[in-house]
């Protein structure tokens, strides 16, 4: 057993002398806090790391070295890289996969060492200037808080899968600042599913870690958002070339990446400590010229927003950090892709409305609309995850009139990258590491049998609940029948066949547990177990029979 384990061990046998009397709903939501809590104090360190080894290499090299910018991100490049394909091997990639292998394969557990492997690499590999950002290995370290307390407090296997979703969405929201937009991405992506039995745990774990980060690091939001405006109807237009331009440029980013990770993992093993430094180099010469786009790039966002760039210098950039982002992240340097990915979506949609501004008819809002706008459009075409880009702008604008401008341009650019790109951007990611993980949007293209795509529809035989032993028998000969339903007189239904006849010596008074037809036919598939039929029944009218469903009904619907 190795220290970390064996200290958690005692740790969890002393907790178990102290315990109070809730139950596992209420102590489930504690819990939930105190992830929220843990992993909001994780972040805060997290976040003042990356600043610390900002000012310290990028800021301190460059003003003592002409090319310092240069050796800043190559330096950090190479050493996250060593440590994590070193020491902390399962601190590699940007964190969203590594805790859907947790969830999925490991049941929730992730060893404390990876939490301080990611926290380390990634400080440096952020801080150092490459192009990566720091909210998906925020969500894989909340992950591994929560999958800490959860064996603390000796939670079974069940429980340890539900709480990482937990600790993941208070690690987003706290790096993001915007608990909503955490707690859905975690059910669009990291669950793949929408629970609402665990929706109320991971919504307050995400509020206690945002209340915790903004406790430590201010109440001021992660960017200075002007007032939305939206002046003229015909703008809709705009946002939705916007979505057009955001589904291409996201396909084209999703298959760049799967591209020349593909190409980089053929090269000898010797080549992967380094592709890291080759990458950082590229990114600081890029730095030399454009030094935004080192970095996670909160600061040049938050420019753009007050329109202190041109429209061709908010393309070149955005075009510019997607090269960047694309040769980091698949060089193997550790880091998320959140950052870069709103940052690219944020330059592109300002210099279209820098565009805007300049050709269009009408009157046209500011360029920082088209800003915000383009952050959740390029974000649900690279991630397909267009509910929380729409929630996310809109936590981050708090203007109700954002919304519609940001939906339409997030769900043109959703189907077209979808188009463009079948394979969801995390899926590409997996299946390139070998491991096969389960996506939301794969899971939402498969329909769900409900329980009316398999019944078999009223009229059917039915036995009225005075009829005589003999009429019994005789109907259910006339009909061809084995079994059937009979009227128990009070409004329900029993189930009537000739060997309960025979043996009872009369119709049976056992009522049947009945079924709706919007149910899902795993309902029936429960019931089916104990009874060979079952009455479906209308909602509106409980008394009024609307089919019956069998083993044999849900195995032709499934065409088996």
């Amino acid at each position: 057993m190795a220290a970390g384990d064996s200290f958690l061990e005692d740790l969890r046998t002393r907790l178990g002398s102290y315990r109070i009397a809730i139950d596992d709903a209420e102590r489930f939501s504690l819990l939930a806090i105190l992830i929220g809590v843990f992993a909001g104090l994780l972040v805060v360190l997290f976040h003042i790391a990356i600043d610390f080894l900002g000012w310290t290499s990028i800021g301190a090299i460059t003003t003592r070295l002409r090319y310092g910018r240069l050796a800043a991100p190559a330096l950090g490049g190479l050493v996250s890289a060593a440590l994590v394909l070193r020491v902390f091997r399962a601190a590699q990639g940007s964190g969203v996969n590594q805790t859907k292998a947790a969830l999925y394969v490991s049941n929730g557990y992730i060893p404390a060492n990876t939490i301080l492997g990611k926290f380390i690499a990634c400080s440096i590999s952020i801080g150092s200037g490459n192009s990566l950002g720091p909210e998906d290995p925020s969500l894989q370290m909340g992950a591994g808080v929560a999958s800490i307390l959860g064996r603390v407090f000796g939670l079974p296997r069940a429980s340890m899968r539900m709480i990482a979703p937990v600790g993941a969405a208070a690690g987003i929201a706290a790096a993001f600042n915007t608990p909503i937009a955490g707690v859905l991405f975690v059910m669009e992506e990291v669950m793949a599913a929408w629970n609402a039995a665990m929706v109320g745990s991971i919504l307050l774990a995400a509020v206690a870690a945002v209340v915790v980060e903004r406790w430590f690091l201010g109440n001021q939001p992660l960017f200075r958002v002007p007032s939305f405006q939206f002046t003229h109807p015909s703008e809709l237009l705009i946002y939705a070339l916007l979505g057009v331009l955001g589904g291409f440029a996201a396909a084209f980013f999703v298959r760049l990446i799967e591209s020349l990770r593909a190409r980089l993992e053929k090269l000898p093993p010797w080549s992967r400590y380094v592709q890291p430094m080759v990458a950082g180099l590229i990114v600081g010469a890029v730095g030399l010229w454009l030094p935004q786009v080192m970095g996670a790039g909160y600061d040049a966002i938050d420019n753009a927003l007050h329109d202190e760039f041109l429209w061709r210098m908010l393309l070149i950039l955005g075009l510019a950090k997607i090269l960047v982002t694309t040769i980091c992240f698949s060089s193997g340097i550790p880091g998320g892709m959140f950052a870069p990915t709103l940052f690219s979506g944020a330059m592109i949609g300002g210099g279209l409305g820098g565009l805007a501004h300049l050709y269009w008819p009408e009157t046209v809002s500011p360029a920082s609309a088209y800003v915000l706008v383009g952050m959740g459009t390029f974000f649900a075409g690279v991630f397909r995850a267009p509910m929380t880009a729409i929630i996310m702008v809109f936590e981050l604008s708090a203007s109700y009139v954002i919304i519609l401008p940001v939906a339409i341009a997030s769900t043109i650019a959703y189907f077209i990258s979808r188009q463009l790109h079948p394979v969801p951007f995390f899926t590409m990611l997996a299946r390139q590491e070998g491991l096969d993980l389960p996506s939301g949007e794969e899971r939402r293209a498969v329909p769900i049998l409900h329980i009316e795509d398999a019944m078999t529809a009223a009229p059917v035989a039915v036995l009225s609940h005075d009829v005589s032993f003999s009429e019994a028998l005789a109907f259910l000969d006339a009909n061809r029948l084995s079994q059937c339903l009979a009227e128990d007189g009070a409004g329900g239904w029993t189930l009537v066949s000739r060997e309960t006849l025979v043996h009872l010596g009369g119709l049976p008074t056992d009522p049947l547990p009945h079924l709706y037809p919007d149910l899902p036919v795993d309902a029936a598939l429960r019931l089916l177990g104990e009874h060979s039929l079952l009455p479906v029944i209308s909602r509106a009218n409980p008394e009024t029979l609307v089919g019956t469903i069998t083993l044999d009904n849900i195995a032709k619907a499934y065409k088996l």
